[in-house]
């Protein structure tokens, strides 16, 4: 080989290299990439381990559903597979279409009804005069 080919290409693979660390550093400052480093590699709800292949099983989930809050010390994220992830927005969607109550929202008041309030009077033998 000519050291005229040599150059272009070892100049050629410097730029490969140095765009994918760029690509490598870009990634882990995203949030996923932020939520694997802080959290153990289980899911928060199933507790079903992952590793290898399987990582990418492994999402992250905003607590408060709003995908721009990503606090640097991962508060609002939890580690859930793609099935507990699923199910857990499905709640919410669930709730939209049956117009009933939000998962861990405001619960009403217990009722004041006591329909046995006076059943202990009622019971009581009557005193003969």
């Amino acid at each position: 080989m000519s050291s005229r080919n040599t150059r272009p290409d070892k100049d050629k693979l410097n730029q490969i290299v140095a765009e994918a660390r760029r690509d490598r550093e870009a990634r882990e400052k995203t949030y996923r990439e932020r939520a694997l480093k802080i959290y153990p590699w289980i899911c928060a709800r199933c507790e079903r381990e992952f590793e290898g292949k399987r990582l990418r099983e492994l999402t992250v989930h905003h607590k408060d559903h709003n995908h721009d809050n990503n606090p640097p010390d991962g508060s609002n994220w939890e580690l859930l597979c793609l099935y507990c992830h699923d199910n857990e927005h499905s709640k919410y969607l669930d709730e939209e279409w049956y117009d009933g109550p939000t998962p861990g929202g405001e619960q009403e008041p217990p009722s004041t009804y006591r329909p046995f309030a006076g059943l202990e009077a009622l019971l009581k033998p009557k005193k003969k005069k």
